[in-house]
């Protein structure tokens, strides 16, 4: 884990997004919204708190992208992080890429496992933990789900199983952005809120503003949050955060722009990186 540095982990989740926008405007199509919501969290677990090492699959700490169709965000991290070559995001999704429309370890072996169908990451994520512990092994696993998969009975019966066999090296992230594909999380399906949900299973469970890098960072540096106890971090979030007309709205859980459209979200970036001094 290194220590906070705030202006570094928002350089990177804003250059994450910045790869996030440019590869659909160059390629037509993309699961805009979660990955745009979630760039924050990947940036602070890539910049700063996972032990991670691109070569050595077997010791490092494990990231599982339980909502695979946010891999753009991931896809957009590697890059940054010089994992993979940013010039090849172009060949996003086409016919022979290593980068489909969700994470394929077998074509990527800087990544952990293949994701896509929802509701497996978490018990992926038990898996993993399961095995740290009984081959004596460090690492800690992280997954990263998404509010509208927390439907997923499998999720459940994972969420179970973590808390009974007290895996306190598996942290989740919950991306609460609050939309999905069809809706609002709370019409679609949302019965009780995740905290409480999550507590009354045996998690600890922490709050925190999924935007924030400091504040993500000051969470996730804490886990476990308890000890003998699995950690969630659920995360306030708004879909498609860092380009205000896609914001907030489920019509930009998948995105199909215009090249009017997609210079449009462009330029605003660039602003944005021009009053920073961000430009590359």
């Amino acid at each position: 884990m290194k220590a906070l540095n705030r202006e570094k982990l928002e350089r990177l989740a804003f250059a994450i997004r910045r790869n996030v926008v440019s590869t659909i405007a160059t390629n037509g199509e993309g699961h805009v919204g979660g990955a745009l919501s979630a760039a924050d969290a990947i940036a602070v677990l890539y910049g700063a708190i996972m032990n991670y090492d691109a070569q050595d699959p077997l010791h490092r700490d494990k990231f599982i992208l339980s909502a695979g169709h946010k891999c753009l965000a991931l896809y957009g991290a590697l890059a940054e992080l010089g994992v993979i070559d940013k010039a090849e995001l172009k060949t996003y999704n086409q016919l022979g890429t290593r980068f489909p429309g969700h994470p394929d370890a077998t074509k990527l072996p800087c990544l952990d496992f293949s994701t896509g169908s929802l509701g497996h990451g978490l018990p992926l994520g038990c898996g993993y933990a399961m095995a740290a512990r009984l081959q004596g092994e460090r690492y800690r696993t992280y997954v990263l789900m998404g509010d509208g998969e927390q439907g997923e009975g499998s999720l459940w019966e994972a969420a179970a199983f973590a808390a009974h066999k007290k895996l306190d090296n598996l942290v989740a992230i919950l991306d609460e952005n609050t939309l999905q594909i069809n809706g609002r999380t709370s019409e679609v399906c949302k019965p009780t809120d995740f905290e409480g949900r999550y507590a009354a299973f045996g998690w600890a469970v922490r709050t925190v503003d999924g935007n924030d890098v400091g504040a993500l960072y000051d969470a996730l540096a804490a886990a476990p949050f308890e000890p003998g106890k699995p950690s969630i971090l659920v995360a306030k979030t708004v879909k498609s955060k860092g380009v205000s007309f896609l914001e907030d709205q489920a019509k930009y859980h998948h995105w199909n722009p215009g090249k009017e459209e997609a210079d449009r979200a462009l330029a605003e970036l660039d602003a944005v990186a021009a009053e920073r001094g961000w430009q590359d």
